[in-house]
């Protein structure tokens, strides 16, 4: 599996924030009021969670190089909660300057981060700055296809994909171990449990599915003692932000 440094996230991190811009400019007002692919929130209000995940891993940064932590959002989830809703009305050209800034913060913040910056302590999940980027890079990416503007989860990199099963791992009921067997590539196990699922299909079907959005190539399929079976039942994301948004 490919393993995402503090030598190669800058980059990734570049590119997650170079397709949100370009999706701003597929946009009107009129779209930006449309369903988004997370139930109950239209296109304003995943842009701005974006503008708002965006700044608070900056205000991370800011507060890890004065040796601080703070809290990931001003306010807590209620904070986060209020400023989305407020926000999600917005007019296509308030989305765009708002979401550009912050993204222009975020990653200019881990641009100028030093080699020994990146194991700084944060509040976000009481880990690293490292944990922080590597964050931001999952928001960018998933949101960008829950926008629903041609950027589905086919277009996950590979390396994306596995940081993304690595980190889902956790979502692995006790009692189930997931045979995870995807097309072309090398198959790996996640979870521990008695019983085995072999889970079976493209590797951006399989890190959708547990990232909780729907696998956009229809190709996956699980099978149990070579009889095909249902889909598990996953548990919620790893604790330390809201689950799916």
């Amino acid at each position: 599996m490919t393993r995402i440094t503090p030598e190669t996230l800058p980059a990734e991190l570049h590119k997650a924030a170079d397709t949100v811009t370009r999706l701003l400019a597929k946009l009107d007002d009129a779209s930006v009021a449309e369903p988004s692919e997370l139930p109950g929130w239209t296109r304003g209000h995943v842009l701005a969670h974006l503008r708002g995940i965006a700044d608070a891993m900056a205000r991370q940064l800011e507060y890890a190089r004065r040796g601080e932590t703070i809290e990931l959002y001003d306010g807590g989830i209620e904070g986060r909660t209020k400023a989305i809703e407020l926000a999600a009305g917005h007019s296509l050209a308030q989305h765009t300057e708002a979401v550009t800034a912050a993204l222009g913060s975020a990653v200019a913040a881990f641009d100028a981060l030093g080699p020994e910056d990146w194991q700084a302590r944060i509040a976000y999940r009481n880990g690293t700055v490292l944990d922080g980027g590597l964050a931001l890079w999952r928001e960018l990416t998933i949101h960008a296809s829950d926008l629903r503007l041609g950027y589905g989860p086919e277009t996950w990199s590979r390396p994306f994909c596995e940081h993304l099963v690595g980190f889902l791992a956790a979502r692995v009921p006790d009692k189930y171990k997931l045979v995870l067997q995807p097309t072309g590539l090398p198959q790996l196990s996640i979870g521990s449990g008695g019983t085995s699922i072999a889970i079976t299909g493209m590797l951006t079907d399989i890190a959708a599915w547990l990232a909780g959005r729907e696998p956009s190539l229809g190709s996956l399929r699980a099978t149990a003692a070579a009889d095909g079976v249902e889909l598990p039942e996953l548990l919620p994301w790893p604790a330390g932000q809201p689950a799916a948004r």
